[in-house]
């Protein structure tokens, strides 16, 4: 049996090494931490129970400042190999662009491994990156490495995450029908109360 309040207290207790003696997991959050540690330590029961489904990744929605990127950074510390990923900001992998043109929709879309299977990336706090002009072309950098990604999920069942404010409706604005019916496909939802506080200890903005 998992015992969910450890795991939970686990994560409080780095949470404070890591961000400071203010972070916090607020009660009200619970459910939605009780699913991530289901997901990460493979708890198929309990996931199966939480309608999540192992083979996918994840997108975890919420407000500005309710702590999605924190707590996926604390995730990563739960030692279950065949999860482990590497997390990117949006806003990086964008800025990418300018500095290493089109290479750059092809380093996070190719399929890469390390020794545990095909790498996994966290895509972090996806809506905050521009759309880049390169030699006068714009170019929605994100739009196209996860229409990628889902094909190499497809064919080689290459998992990614997201961390991002965006709504539905946003997400098809931002970045077309496409892809949010591929990331629908390829992605368990797990969403904040749009009241959730930050995990650091500070009110949302």
């Amino acid at each position: 049996m998992i015992d969910y309040p450890w795991c939970i207290q686990y994560l409080e207790k780095h949470g404070r090494q890591t961000f400071g003696p203010h972070f916090t997991i607020d009660e009200g959050d619970y459910p939605v931490v009780h699913r991530l540690i289901a997901y990460f330590l493979r708890h198929e029961a309990e996931s199966e129970r939480l309608g999540i489904d192992l083979n996918k990744g994840l997108l975890v929605t919420g407000p500005v400042g309710c702590g999605k990127s924190s707590l996926m950074t604390l995730l990563r510390t739960i030692p279950h190999p065949p999860y482990q990923f590497t997390i990117r900001p949006c806003r990086d992998v964008s800025f990418e662009l300018l500095e290493d043109g089109y290479k750059v929709i092809n380093r996070y879309s190719k399929l890469s491994y390390n020794s545990h299977g095909p790498r996994i990336y966290c895509f972090d706090d996806l809506g905050t990156e521009q759309n880049l002009k390169y030699f006068g072309n714009e170019c929605n950098v994100m739009a196209e490495i996860l229409l990628s990604r889902y094909e190499l999920f497809i064919s080689q069942h290459m998992l990614t995450h997201i961390t991002t404010n965006l709504q539905a409706t946003e997400l098809e604005s931002g970045y077309g029908n496409r892809v949010r019916s591929r990331l629908r496909e390829q992605l368990n939802l797990v969403a904040f109360a749009k009241t959730s506080r930050d995990k650091r200890g500070r009110q949302p903005v």
